[in-house]
């Protein structure tokens, strides 16, 4: 039984899945069972922050394996401890709780919000106020923070306290506040799977001033886009705000599951003993890849980044079957004329792996994929968009 069969027949089938079985690989180069190479241009949905096999991270991973897997959160390890301080220095947090992915991490984000505002206004203040077209994760809590009903459906009753607001509409978010009793307002700077559309700034900075007036804590979703992928650590960097909490995970550890939630000043000592837990959150191999991942997204790094998103941006706007380009950063949507479908699967054909989001191609590539295999990889999808 050749894998693809073995999979279809044991696997639950809640991925449909391409054509393609990925054996190995190096940096921003897979190769797939026949020995075909590509150039991936979605490092595992914006995880392989580095790439393929990066030999830093490898050494990093292999080495703190050599001393222990794991171990219950009852004991201390250095590579938690490590990473916490590095994130909180790096952003001017104050704590971090860590569990294995970002729906875990937002998970996190509701909770401390509720406790929060039980403490400071009283029990009734629940409603967490997300957008339209968000992605916040697929547990039920986190589907009902999403904003988009095609993930609703078939898992009602979801875990009801959520509102969404139309983003880019201040005036529709502070009606929605007005109307309920607000703990929080929870947001990604760029709706990833909501077609990989960025917050205007005026917005984002309306919406943490209304925060901040009415004492309502700011959540940022950072999954997706944070841990450099926007040309800045996170996100919100770019908007000159401060959220009193950060949810992030996918590229921070760099291809081991590991979700962390950033909490301010007002957050910080909210959760207390026994609050929240998990059995492999922090995990010492997971944290010692982050540490390899974090200490390398410094200046050069991230003016890189930068550097990239403005050659593809440039590089396909005005093209023949091209509407669009959005996004920020190193998390970018192509809005075609053709059917995304198609892009996708003309580009996999010559060599390119391309994903999809809400009908627009998305491009995520590692964060230091080689200039000269972007434009190869660009000049591909060119020809398939036109």
């Amino acid at each position: 039984m050749d894998i693809k069969t073995m999979d279809q027949q044991y696997v639950a089938n809640t991925y449909n899945r391409f054509p393609l079985q990925i054996v190995s690989g190096k940096g921003s180069l897979v190769t797939d069972e026949t020995g075909k190479q590509y150039i991936d241009l979605g490092s595992g949905i914006a995880v392989n922050t580095f790439g393929v096999a990066d030999e830093v991270w490898q050494q990093a991973v292999i080495a703190q394996l050599g001393k222990v897997q794991h171990t219950s959160n009852l004991y201390y390890t250095e590579p938690c401890a490590v990473l916490a301080k590095m994130l909180c220095e790096r952003t001017g947090m104050k704590k971090v709780f860590f569990s294995n992915s970002g729906a875990e991490a937002n998970e996190c984000a509701i909770k401390a919000a509720r406790k929060y505002a039980a403490q400071k206004k009283g029990p009734e203040y629940t409603t967490i106020v997300t957008l339209w077209n968000s992605f916040h994760g697929r547990t039920l809590t986190t589907l009902a923070a999403t904003g988009q009903e095609v993930f609703h459906k078939d898992f009602q009753p979801l875990t009801p306290g959520f509102v969404h607001a139309r983003a880019n509409d201040l005036e529709d978010l502070k009606a929605q506040v007005a109307a309920h009793q607000t703990a929080a307002v929870m947001m990604e700077i760029v709706q990833g799977e909501g077609g990989v559309n960025a917050l205007e700034q005026d917005f984002v900075q309306g919406v943490a001033k209304l925060c901040q007036e009415q004492d309502i804590l700011l959540i940022c979703d950072e999954v997706q886009l944070g841990n450099g992928r926007s040309g800045m650590l996170y996100g919100y960097m770019h908007y000159g705000i401060t959220p009193d909490i950060v949810s992030t995970a996918k590229g921070l550890c760099g291809g081991l599951p590991l979700g962390a939630t950033l909490l301010g000043e007002k957050t910080a000592h909210v959760l207390g003993y026994s609050d929240h837990g998990s059995t492999f959150g922090g995990n010492p191999v997971c944290c010692a890849g982050a540490i390899s991942t974090l200490s390398r997204i410094d200046e050069p790094l991230l003016q890189g980044v930068r550097d990239r998103s403005r050659l593809i941006v440039e590089t396909l706007t005005g093209k023949p079957g091209v509407k669009s380009v959005t996004g920020l950063g190193l998390m970018l949507g192509v809005e075609t004329e053709k059917p995304a479908g198609a892009v996708i699967a003309q580009c996999m054909e010559q060599g390119v792996l391309v994903l999809s989001a809400h009908g627009k191609v998305r491009l995520l590539p590692a964060l230091n994929i080689p200039m000269d295999l972007l434009k190869q990889a660009l000049a591909v999808l060119v020809q398939a968009c036109a």
